[in-house]
């Protein structure tokens, strides 16, 4: 009985034995089955988020692969010549020294000649034309005395020819004898709006074909580096070496040169300017035809148009360039445009800012006729100007200049108008007020107003006398800013007192 017993519980400890032993092996076999299978399939939205990024990064792949042939690196050197050093002659005591004169044997004495050195710097571009065109930044080739281009193929060939336009910052390169070259399509910069994807190509600290991607992230920018800007920022990174380089849509077209960065480092820091190509195109025509940039002009001085100038100046809408000095001989005086007209468009372009009228100004045909609407006295009226070139001399020592300030207590002393000043300035006895004294560090000194100025309009109120005067600034006393209408011998002009 004990020995039933005994295999009894042996028995089931062996069958115990047994179902736990084949537990564990069938715990192990779904646990390999698992791993085999891996992880679980997509979804469908899985799938369709991945479609998406897919679908992007082939379009990255794209337009990466159709402008990269056509990027070239360039690099510019300039010798500094050999110049003539005084050197010291040398102790006879030491040159006669048994012990030291083994250290001065065979160093020369008097003058000699410092050897040259050789500067060297570094950009990109971007091939245009299958000539040999290249289109590039000026501070990327500007003094150079020898400019060599490298082509994505590794060849390297020494440019024939360099012409640059400084004020916007643009140079085209040529080379010879390079073959049928691989060239970028240009494309429309006016099309791109803010959060379009861009491709910034170049070679960025020596880093020959590199890429990088981001959005643009504003246009129009003004940033204060050259005379002429209206540029794209973008985010895609842009460093030192990427200058001259292209800025290109998802199609592979080049929408933008890349020109400058914002940054506290040197380096990358998200914010990045490239030239729209739309004013590279145009720049690039001018300097084939003729070597350089030939600029129109309208001969006025302007500034934009804020809601306290347009509430006093009748404009419904704050928009437009106010016209606050003229060159006597210019062209908008010819056509008869005066100091205080705003203008509102330019050859059928609206302008909504001063960048507006420079931009359409300076690109229209020299020796044709455009139209000009603008404000007057609240009242639209057309005018005809004849473009004329721009004159390399003009500066704005050729204007009237005048500066605004804060609004506040003008330090102003008026009197009415003695028959004396009426008739040195060509007025009538009944328009103006004569300045008389202008206090030291007022807003009216920093203005430039002058004793002997006289006050024409405030707004677009005519002053007549001291009491016009006075009456006016007191309804205007809540207003930001005063637009005044001033003249003396050097003609009329428009001063704007306040922000």
């Amino acid at each position: 009985m004990k020995d039933k017993t005994k295999w009894m519980v042996g028995g089931l400890f062996s069958l115990s034995l047994a179902i736990i032993i084949a537990g564990i092996w069938n715990g192990l076999a779904v646990a390999q089955n698992q791993t085999d299978s891996g992880p679980a399939p997509l979804n469908e939205v899985e799938l369709e988020n991945l479609t998406h990024a897919n679908s992007l990064s082939k379009a990255f792949r794209t337009a990466s692969g159709r402008v990269l042939p056509a990027v070239v690196t360039i690099q510019t050197e300039v010798e500094h010549r050999a110049v003539s050093s005084r050197q010291q002659p040398i102790p006879e005591a030491f040159r006669n020294d048994p012990f030291l004169k083994r250290f001065f044997e065979n160093m020369p004495e008097g003058n000699r000649q410092v050897p040259q050195r050789r500067q060297q710097g570094m950009g990109s571009g971007v091939i245009i034309d299958p000539a040999g065109i290249i289109l590039t930044n000026n501070h990327v080739v500007q003094n150079g005395e020898k400019v060599v281009v490298k082509l994505h193929d590794g060849r390297e060939f020494e440019a024939t020819e360099v012409r640059a336009d400084p004020k916007t910052d643009l140079a085209i390169v040529k080379i010879e004898n390079a073959g049928n070259l691989p060239f970028a399509r240009l494309g429309d910069s006016n099309s791109m709006s803010i959060g379009d994807w861009v491709i910034a190509v170049g070679a960025p600290f020596r880093l020959q074909k590199s890429v990088t991607a981001g959005i643009i992230s504003g246009k129009s920018r003004v940033i204060g580096i050259n005379d002429r800007e209206e540029y794209l920022q973008t985010d895609a990174a842009i460093n030192p070496g990427n200058s001259g380089g292209p800025l290109v849509n998802l199609t592979g077209e080049v929408i933008g040169i890349n020109t400058a960065i914002s940054s506290t480092s040197g380096g990358y820091q998200g914010i990045g300017f490239a030239i729209p190509v739309n004013l590279a195109k145009w720049v690039v025509d001018q300097l084939q035809e003729h070597g350089e940039v030939k600029r129109a002009y309208l001969g006025v001085l302007i500034r934009e148009v804020n809601s306290s100038i347009a509430t006093q100046l009748g404009i419904e809408k704050v928009a437009g360039a106010l016209v606050t000095e003229l060159k006597p001989d210019g062209p908008a005086a010819k056509a008869g445009l005066k100091v205080g007209d705003v203008i509102l468009e330019f050859a059928q372009q609206k302008v909504s800012q001063p960048s507006d009228l420079q931009r359409v100004v300076e690109r229209s045909s020299i020796g044709s006729s455009q139209r000009m609407k603008v404000i007057r006295d609240g009242k639209t009226k057309l005018l005809t100007v004849a473009i004329e070139e721009l004159p390399n001399d003009l500066t704005v020592a050729d204007f009237q200049h005048s500066e605004s300030t804060e609004l506040g207590d003008l330090g102003l002393s008026v009197g009415e108008l003695t028959p004396q000043t009426v008739s040195q300035l060509g007025l009538s006895s009944d328009e103006g007020v004569l300045i008389t004294a202008v206090e030291n560090n007022s807003f009216a000194a920093s203005a430039g107003l002058e004793a002997g100025d006289v006050i024409l309009k405030v707004g677009r109120t005519n002053i007549d006398s001291v009491a016009t005067l006075k009456d006016v600034m007191k309804e205007l006393k809540s207003v930001d800013g005063l637009v005044l209408t001033i003249r003396n011998r050097q003609g009329s002009r428009i001063i704007y007192l306040g922000k």
